[in-house]
């Protein structure tokens, strides 16, 4: 799988939540060991007004996806979680048809690493995994978000904007 960046498709989701590069002072707030394991694995990214890391690859059939991983680690007693994010659908409603919601239930339940959330009106497929984990793990954790994302978004929509 070819992994490149697009920054015109980073700029397209603008209306789910993301933006474009980082000043100087946002990307102070990205996660330096997570920059060190995506160049370790030769990936190429933006960092957002958040300081998530942003990337677009290319997927099976000459589709691309998006992906977020994230800087924010998540505490829940002795774990520390760092989540990565690749939307899959985009509402036109505040709210998900039905049919749409109940086959991201179902997916959820199939999928061997993560779940599908809302957030606003896209539906977000996350993984979550340990903040340390290894350049192989996270990898792995990337792969299984946009795979799943982008299997979703063709499902439901036949389109490739995300």
């Amino acid at each position: 799988m070819k992994r490149t960046l697009l920054p015109a498709l980073l700029f397209a989701l603008a209306a789910a939540g993301s933006a474009g590069a980082a000043t100087a002072a946002e990307s102070s707030k990205a996660d330096a060991a997570i920059a060190r394991h995506l160049e370790k694995l030769g990936y190429t990214f933006e960092v957002d007004e958040d300081g998530d890391y942003q990337m677009v690859f290319d997927v099976e059939g000459d589709r691309t996806q998006m992906v977020y991983v994230r800087s924010a680690v998540e505490d829940f007693g002795s774990h520390n979680i760092r989540e990565i994010w690749s939307p899959g659908y985009v509402s036109k409603t505040a709210q998900f048809p039905e049919a749409v919601a109940n086959r991201m239930l179902e997916d959820s339940q199939d999928a061997k690493m993560g779940g599908w959330v809302k957030q606003d009106k896209t539906a977000m497929f996350v993984v979550k995994i340990d903040a340390d984990a290894t350049t192989d793990q996270l990898s792995d954790a990337i792969d299984a978000a946009i795979r799943t994302a982008d299997a979703m978004e063709l499902e439901l929509t036949k389109k490739d904007d995300l």
